[in-house]
């Protein structure tokens, strides 16, 4: 290390971030804990009245999504609940799936008025009065594979893709269990950063999904990428974009083995670990893909410049424009 970056690591380190991101980006402990209570007891109510009604058609409800993962975000908008309905009870199209949910859920939460369930796109949400926050409900079909597999009816597409909510939060599991702490720490930070660039994105075409993202850190990690010094995380994360721009493959070997995911003409390849047909990226262009890699060159150039910068003021500069105007130590 050079005289010069470590003096520029003084004047913010790896400790400077941590900070920022308990500030900015970390959704609090206590937060994560409420809300995950108010989910668990949706579940509760919904298991004790399965209880008394075997047959009707719903079989489970699992948290799912960043809170499930632990890499929400301080400013998440609502809760991800998987609810896990019988194949054989339910339609199968989206609009109809839909409908057919929300009308089961006001049955089983007999308490809840008609305006806290709402029908989305996808999903169905109930809010919670008292707190405002909603719990968004996806639901999958299910016929009683022992691991939770079922499939989800794609928002995008139509098609029905088999996915397992315990399986996914397991991969994210062992990701963490590899690197305490830092895992989800790293993830979080390019959620923060993906989150900014979206914002400033005049065009609307800037994307970079959540669940693009962990599959990136986790496929990073899995070759050896150190998580434990952010500065350095979040510039080999930074560099793998440019240099790679989203051109190779990338899948995982937890629940299928290697070569398993067939070669694909979608721009950008990063295939669902718990399934070797679902391209997570599909959906996602040239347009897209250049957009996330031509962010994340100017990303790794800010922090180029940041880690070589002789002046604290102008560290931080360099830092915000990662992390916007907000970062500060």
């Amino acid at each position: 290390m050079t005289k010069e970056i470590a003096m520029s690591r003084e004047h913010v380190g790896h400790r400077d971030i941590v900070l920022f991101a308990d500030s900015r980006v970390n959704l609090k402990r206590e937060d994560a804990s409420e809300l995950r209570a108010q989910a668990n007891r949706l579940r509760d109510k919904l298991e004790g009245y399965l209880v008394d009604h075997p047959d009707f058609g719903l079989k489970k409800m699992l948290l799912s999504g960043s809170l499930a993962k632990g890499t929400a975000l301080k400013s998440i908008s609502d809760i991800d609940v998987a609810c896990y309905v019988a194949t054989e009870s339910a339609p199968h199209s989206i609009r109809d799936l839909i409908e057919w949910l929300a009308k089961r859920l006001e049955t089983a939460f007999p308490n809840f008025k008609p305006s806290q369930i709402t029908r989305k796109t996808y999903s169905v949400s109930v809010q919670f009065i008292a707190t405002g926050n909603e719990v968004d409900i996806v639901p999958i079909l299910y016929s009683g594979d022992p691991q939770w597999r079922g499939d989800l009816i794609s928002q995008e597409t139509g098609e029905r893709l088999m996915t397992s909510v315990p399986m996914h939060l397991d991969f994210i599991r062992k990701r963490k269990a590899a690197s305490p702490q830092h895992f989800a720490q790293v993830v979080r930070l390019i959620k923060f950063w993906s989150g900014l660039r979206k914002r400033e994105d005049t065009s609307g075409n800037f994307r970079f999904k959540s669940f693009m993202i962990e599959m990136i850190v986790a496929h990073l990690a899995d070759r050896g990428v150190v998580l434990d010094d952010y500065p350095e995380a979040l510039q080999s994360f930074f560099t793998f974009l440019a240099t790679d721009q989203l051109r190779s493959m990338i899948s995982f070997t937890d629940y299928y083995p290697a070569g398993t995911c067939s070669p694909t003409s979608d721009p950008v390849s990063i295939w669902d670990p718990v399934n070797c047909e679902n391209n997570v990226a599909k959906l996602y262009n040239t347009t897209n893909q250049a957009l996330i890699v031509d962010a994340a060159i100017d990303a790794g150039d800010a922090i180029d410049a940041a880690l070589r910068a002789i002046s604290k003021g102008e560290t931080i500069r360099y830092w915000q424009k990662v992390f916007g105007p907000s970062f500060d130590v």
